[in-house]
């Protein structure tokens, strides 16, 4: 039995909110282009601070707990979340 057989990974979610919500001092925000958009999750899978929901397919971004780090955009293998500057 080799080494790979037995082990696992497992995946960890923080839960949102435990520094309260940080969306007023974001800078940037990510903005996703859904006809892009072709449903991976790979946002959601990294996102560190569990804003990334998936929602029909396709997912959505909760903006009062969202810290704009770019995570999300930089592993979207479509490019299709933009960050943008918050107005």
């Amino acid at each position: 039995m080799s080494l790979l057989e037995y082990q696992y990974f497992p995946v960890t979610r923080p839960n949102k909110g435990a520094g309260g919500r940080t969306g007023a001092w974001r800078i940037v925000k990510p903005v996703v282009d859904y006809n892009n958009c072709i449903g991976c999750k790979a946002c959601f899978m990294f996102c560190p601070e569990s804003t990334i929901v998936p929602s029909n397919g396709k997912v959505r971004v909760d903006y009062e707990y969202c810290k704009g780090c770019g995570v999300c955009a930089n592993v979207c293998p479509v490019k299709a979340i933009s960050m943008v500057n918050e107005q």
